[in-house]
């Protein structure tokens, strides 16, 4: 049995975040108009986008779906990446005892009004 893809079923690409995933999610139920439209492929349809959606929208149900999505969906061609090399340390050089001179303190005009 194959596992469907619920990303496909929402048009979201698989790194959509959950504000694009119900963003989604009320675009496609806009269309199918569940409310004006009762057939049983609309039915149909509306629960299937209903259960992607509450699957995606749920960050432990949708960890679990991204796990077996990998597995079941991962191109035989692409080899797996290398991880990316190490980057090199950063060096910092403190200089001790300098003091930078501190910049004058300057205030701009002022205007003095008299009290009535």
């Amino acid at each position: 049995m194959e596992m469907p893809d619920l990303y496909a079923q929402l048009g979201v690409e698989p790194s959509a975040t959950v504000e694009v995933i119900t963003s989604a999610f009320r675009r496609q139920v806009r269309e199918l108009r569940p409310d004006t439209r009762v057939d049983a492929l609309t039915a149909e349809r509306f629960g299937q986008l209903r259960s992607a959606y509450e699957t995606l929208r749920d960050p432990l149900r949708r960890a679990a779906y991204d796990q077996m999505y990998e597995r079941t969906h991962r191109s035989p061609v692409e080899p797996p990446q290398a991880p990316a090399p190490p980057r090199p340390p950063r060096r910092f050089v403190v200089v001790l005892g300098t003091t930078a001179p501190e910049p004058p303190l300057r205030a701009g005009p002022v205007r003095w009004k008299p009290h009535r």
